[in-house]
């Protein structure tokens, strides 16, 4: 399998290895997005996330097979989680594994940045004294 696209409850950061590893690839590239405790100064308790999965994943395979084409890459993993994540809990996590790093540390930005700015991913904010929605990805 060439990729992995998946909208989950959870991330299972210790699977991506496994899911990126071939025996072709030299060099494997992760990132991994997490809920940080403060946004613009004020405190986070958690966020929550909503999407329309069918959407979300034709979107997200879009954008695979897009980095597929790019760049000489063996495999490709993009999964983006739902429902209410406390701090520090990963939210999204992308890699791509290559022959060489050059390839797969591009094609890992690449991902996570147009995965930011085209699936339709909703974020609630939830701070100490209020919640907001937000575009998780603006």
């Amino acid at each position: 399998m060439k990729k992995r696209i998946e909208i989950v409850e959870h991330i299972d950061t210790s699977q991506v290895y496994a899911e990126l590893s071939d025996p072709l690839s030299g060099g494997i590239c992760v990132f991994v997005g997490a809920v940080r405790e403060f946004t613009e100064n004020e405190e986070v308790v958690a966020l929550e996330f909503e999407t329309y999965k069918t959407m979300a994943l034709k979107e997200m395979d879009k954008i695979a097979e897009r980095a597929l084409e790019k760049w000489k890459l063996n495999k490709v993993v993009m999964k983006h989680a739902i429902g209410q994540k406390s701090v520090e809990e990963p939210v999204v996590i992308v890699g791509a594994s290559s022959a060489h790093r050059d390839e797969c540390f591009e094609a890992c930005r690449f991902l996570i940045d147009t995965l930011k700015e085209t699936v339709p991913i909703w974020k609630k904010e939830i701070f100490k004294n209020k919640t907001v929605w937000v575009s998780a990805h603006p």
